[in-house]
């Protein structure tokens, strides 16, 4: 299974300001709820645990790289 990296956004700037948006005035305790909340209702909309597992995957090595 390959997890397809390339972007799909329309527009990467516009999801990027809301992103931080959401995240405006929070503590950082609260961004990290909001975080594993957004991932969970992302992770049900892929709905495939072998797509997410790669992306889990890549995600960490993303960070042990870097």
């Amino acid at each position: 299974m390959t997890l397809d990296t390339d972007s799909r956004l329309d527009n990467p700037d516009d999801f990027y300001e809301a992103l931080l948006e959401t995240h405006a005035g929070l503590t950082l305790e609260q961004s990290h709820d909001l975080n594993a909340r957004l991932v969970l209702l992302l992770a049900n909309q892929v709905g495939q645990t072998e797509v997410l597992k790669a992306a889990l995957a890549a995600a960490r090595r993303s960070v042990d790289a870097g």
